[in-house]
């Protein structure tokens, strides 16, 4: 079976291991790209945007460390 190409904001609180309140904090501030489809407007994150999402956040993770910045 192919990769799914979008995902609900459930499927991305899971992969994260977050709330999906927080998975639409995300989403509403824009660091996590997003679109909305359908007539209730339901969010949907392409798979592509939530690994970029997670490559952005090893980089902001290892600047810190670098800076000494991280616990």
């Amino acid at each position: 079976m192919a990769q799914q190409r979008f995902l609900t904001l459930a499927d991305v609180a899971e992969i994260l291991n977050i709330s999906a309140t927080q998975a639409r904090a995300l989403v509403r501030s824009g660091e996590l790209p997003a679109i909305q489809v359908g007539g209730r407007g339901q969010w949907r994150v392409e798979t592509a945007k939530l690994e970029e999402y997670i490559a952005r956040g090893y980089e902001r993770t290892a600047e810190a460390v670098r800076s000494g910045g991280a616990d």
